[in-house]
């Protein structure tokens, strides 16, 4: 059994192409990114989106324009493409991979010094791919660890999108279910739409869809409901970012979540790689929360929903507490809760 879902980012023979997200569901649309500037409208834009996505797409955004550089002027080129990565990082601020990649790649070009720009360039291509690749493997290894969690008959509730468009396969909360829908495990998924921008429902419900998981999708202000019906036995989410003391920036809307989780005695699971933990950041009062545009709220589409001229916030992630998280789900292993000194032990 293979899952039909397309890839969110590949590179082949030195080219990069996205799925452009915006246009899901009703169209795979395949892009080619040409320029790092590209690159950072495709993620300001949300085609390429999910934290550990991001930072691929970063990586290779960095390895594009570092080419372009070295055509260019290739004089002072390491402080080139300190102003490539700075660049890049601005595009989006909460997820912590799309820095934790970009740090990643600068080193592997400062490591070689003042050597030949073309070496460079060459060098950072080939730490883009590993980077690549290595998510492949955390992702299987996330879904290995978590699965078991998932029992024959279980109601899962999900939020946002963590599946295989946010990462490179797989993804990080939607791989423990996918690994138990190849194992043969039959269980039922609720989809949260995610307002503003519906990932729930065009990117979650789709690609569950796509792979033959029995899902249905649910608006955002129905999950207390179900849950009260007693339908959802686990919560289970992504992250943009784990503070050092465990507290979880997820997409607007999680916090709630895991507060009814909690009222309702609902395991509630947060899974990610560790490149999303940050042990510089002590809490979640820490993390800057990204402020999208008022349009996002104001519209439906492109139908106005709202009348022109009114106050909005528009926040696209929020803080949950570490002390309403279950458990983290790691390529390193499952983390139970109080799982601040074990983020501590592995990631130090």
């Amino acid at each position: 059994m293979e899952l039909n879902i397309p890839k969110t980012v590949s590179w082949e023979n030195g080219k990069l192409f996205f799925l452009d997200q915006t246009k899901l569901p009703g169209e795979v649309y395949i892009e080619e990114q040409t320029s790092i500037e590209q690159v950072w409208d495709s993620i300001k834009k949300l085609k390429i989106r999910g934290a550990p996505a991001i930072g691929i797409a970063a990586a290779y955004g960095l390895a594009i324009g570092a080419r372009q550089a070295v055509k260019d002027d290739s004089s002072n080129f390491l402080q080139k493409l300190e102003q490539l990565a700075q660049y890049l990082d601005s595009s989006r601020p909460t997820a912590v991979n799309l820095k934790w990649a970009l740090k990643r790649m600068l080193l592997v070009a400062k490591s070689l010094g003042e050597t030949d720009a073309q070496k460079i360039c060459k060098a950072l291509e080939v730490e883009a791919i590993k980077i690549h690749n290595e998510d492949r493997v955390l992702c299987h290894k996330i879904g290995e660890n978590g699965k078991d969690l998932i029992k024959q008959g279980m109601g899962i509730l999900t939020h946002c999108n963590a599946g295989a468009l946010a990462v490179s396969e797989l993804g990080t909360a939607l791989s423990p279910i996918y690994l138990a829908h190849l194992s043969g495990s039959k269980f039922k998924v609720y989809a949260d739409e995610t307002r503003p921008l519906l990932q729930g429902a065009r990117l979650t419900a789709w690609e569950l869809d796509q792979a033959g998981v029995d899902v249905t999708l649910i608006t955002d202000n129905m999950a207390a409901s179900m849950m009260g019906q007693g339908l959802i036995n686990m919560v289970i989410v992504g992250a943009d970012r784990v503070a050092a003391n465990g507290d979880v920036a997820n997409k607007i809307g999680t916090f709630g979540l895991a507060i009814m989780a909690r009222y309702f005695n609902i395991p509630f699971y947060v899974a990610c790689p560790g490149s999303t933990i940050d042990l510089a950041t002590t809490s979640g009062s820490q993390i800057e929360i990204e402020e999208r545009g008022a349009d996002e709220v104001c519209h439906f589409g492109s139908t106005r929903t709202a009348p022109k001229g009114i106050k909005v916030r528009n926040p696209a992630f929020d803080v949950t507490p570490h002390e309403l998280v279950t458990a983290l789900i790691t390529e390193q292993g499952l983390f139970n809760y109080p799982y601040a000194n074990k983020i501590q032990e592995v990631h130090s």
